[in-house]
């Protein structure tokens, strides 16, 4: 079966619980950095994956080698989100990126 899970501050990720997302709410980095780790992990070990990880910019742009492991596998995708104080563009570039590389030219 798959999922979406969604890693981010509390107040970030409590709008997405409300659609019934699995949440996942940290403080810090490294918090993130074992979440993703644990949600990755249980993909690997029993099938139960997440094919979509929502992650907030702001941790993201401290795990950007544990998220590059994932950008040429085809799940989980992890998308980044603005998080409450609003968005830092690492989103919009690594939707640049990911076009990019899919049509050989950045036709964003």
């Amino acid at each position: 079966m798959y999922k979406i899970a969604v890693v981010g501050s509390p107040d970030t990720v409590i709008g997405f619980k409300a659609l019934g997302l699995d949440t996942f709410p940290v403080r810090e980095a490294e918090e993130a950095r074992r979440t993703l780790k644990a949600l990755t992990r249980t993909e690997e070990q029993n099938g139960d994956e997440y094919s979509i990880i929502y992650m907030e910019e702001a941790l993201a742009a401290e795990l950007t080698a544990e998220i590059a492991r994932f950008k040429d596998r085809p799940s989980p995708a992890i998308i980044l989100i603005p998080g409450k104080d609003g968005s830092l563009g690492l989103g919009r570039l690594a939707l640049e990126s990911a076009v990019e590389r899919a049509v050989g030219a950045n036709i964003l």
